[in-house]
C-alpha cells in the first residue's frame, strides 16, 4: 500500500483536468483495501475509489479526502467448463480490455464487444459499461466487494446489482461509497456472435469480406472500428463517450421522432452523437474542449485549463441540440471534487 499526499487529480483522470487530492492510497490486494478506509477513518476524511480515470472528470477545488487507487491484480478460471459455459474471474484493478482479450483468446463469447473500452474491470459494473449490444451485465455473475457499513467482504449477486443502462447501486442511490469491488466472475458461452450487428461493426466486417464472427474475430474488427474513431486517452486528453444516448419509452415519442428523421434503434435509442453531429457541432471547439471530427459523442480537452472551461463547453453543446432537437443530453463521466 503506497500513501501519497497532495496529488493532482488530472495525472490521475484521462480528461487531465482538476485540483489536488489531499492523500492518495494505491492498493495492491484485498489485504490493503481495510487498512486504507481505515486510514481514511482515522483521518476523518471521505473516500473517493478511482481505477484508470477513463470515466472521471475532476473539478478545480479538488479532493479534500483519500482517492484510493486500485492496483490489484490477477485473472483466471473460476469454475471450468462444462456444456459449453465457463465462469472466467478478473481482481478489479485489471484493465477490462485485457480481460476481454484473455476471455476472447479462449474462444468464449460474451465480452467480446467491450474491447477497447478504456477502464478497470472494477469500474465496468458501476456504470455498467458497454458497446455494440453487449453490456457487462448480460455476463455477471457475481461482484466481490469490501463492504464499509459491515466492514468485511462480501459477494454481490448480479440480481442484487439494479443494473440498466449505465446504472447500477454502485453510482445511485443510498449505497453509492459503500463498497468496494475487488473481484468479478462472469459467464461465458462458447460459440460466436451471429449477424446483423450494429450499423459501423457490421459495415467493417463487410468491407473487409470478413464472414467468420469468433470471438477473436469480432474483438479485432471492435477495436479497429474503435481505434478508428476514439482518441487514446494516453496520447489525448478525452474521456471517451462524454454524453449518454437519450433513450425513449413512449410509443408516440418513437414514432414523432422517426417522423422527423432521427434514428432511433432497438428499445427506443436514439444515438447522441447523431444528435450532436447532425446539430453542426462536429469537429467545433467550445471553450478548450472539441467535439471530435471522428465520433460526434467524443469531448477532446484540446486546451481547456479547468473545470470551468469544460462546464461551459458542455451546456453550450447540450443547448444546442436542445434547440434543434428538443432532448436534452445528460453527461455520462462521473465528477470528482468540488
Amino acid at each position: 500500500m503506497k500513501i501519497s499526499e497532495n496529488i493532482p487529480i488530472s495525472k490521475l483522470t484521462t480528461m487531465r483536468l482538476g485540483g489536488n487530492a489531499r492523500y492518495v492510497i494505491e492498493v495492491t490486494s484485498e489485504e490493503d483495501v481495510p487498512k486504507a478506509y481505515l486510514f481514511a477513518t482515522e483521518h476523518n476524511l471521505p473516500v473517493y475509489v478511482l481505477g484508470y480515470g477513463s470515466n472521471i472528470i475532476g473539478r478545480d477545488g479538488g479532493f479534500d479526502g483519500v482517492i484510493i487507487v486500485n492496483k490489484i491484480k490477477g485473472m483466471g478460471v473460476y469454475a471450468e467448463e462444462e456444456n459449453g459455459r465457463i465462469q472466467l474471474y478478473s481482481n478489479s484493478g485489471e484493465m477490462l480490455d485485457d480481460f476481454v482479450q484473455y476471455s476472447t483468446k479462449m474462444g468464449f463469447s460474451g465480452m467480446e464487444a467491450l474491447s477497447a473500452i478504456p477502464g478497470t474491470v472494477g469500474a465496468a459494473p458501476v456504470q455498467n459499461v458497454g458497446a455494440y449490444g453487449q453490456d457487462i451485465g448480460q455476463t455477471l455473475v457475481f461482484v466481490r466487494a469490501y463492504d464499509t457499513l459491515l466492514e468485511d467482504y462480501v459477494e454481490l449477486m448480479k440480481i442484487d446489482l439494479d443494473l440498466s443502462y449505465r446504472h447500477s447501486i454502485f453510482n445511485s442511490g443510498k449505497t453509492v461509497g459503500r463498497y468496494f469491488i475487488t473481484k468479478i466472475v462472469v459467464e461465458l458461452k462458447r460459440g460466436e456472435l451471429k449477424p446483423p450487428f450494429y450499423n459501423s461493426l457490421q459495415k467493417y466486417l463487410e468491407d473487409n469480406n470478413i464472414t467468420e464472427y469468433s470471438p477473436e474475430t469480432i474483438r479485432k474488427a471492435v477495436r479497429a472500428v474503435r481505434e478508428s474513431k476514439l482518441p487514446d486517452p494516453e496520447e489525448i486528453a478525452s474521456s471517451g463517450s462524454f454524453f449518454k444516448n437519450v433513450y425513449l419509452t413512449k410509443p408516440e415519442e418513437i414514432a414523432a421522432a422517426k417522423a422527423r428523421g432521427i434514428p432511433v434503434w432497438d428499445g427506443g435509442k436514439i444515438p447522441s452523437g447523431w444528435l450532436i453531429e447532425n446539430a453542426g457541432l462536429k469537429g467545433q471547439v467550445f471553450h478548450g474542449m472539441k467535439v471530435s471530427d471522428k465520433a460526434s459523442l467524443v469531448l477532446i480537452n484540446e486546451s481547456a485549463q479547468n473545470y470551468s472551461d469544460l462546464a461551459a463547453a458542455r451546456e453550450e453543446i447540450i443547448e444546442k441540440v436542445r434547440e434543434k432537437y428538443g432532448y436534452t443530453l445528460e453527461q455520462e463521466p462521473m465528477e470528482l471534487g468540488k
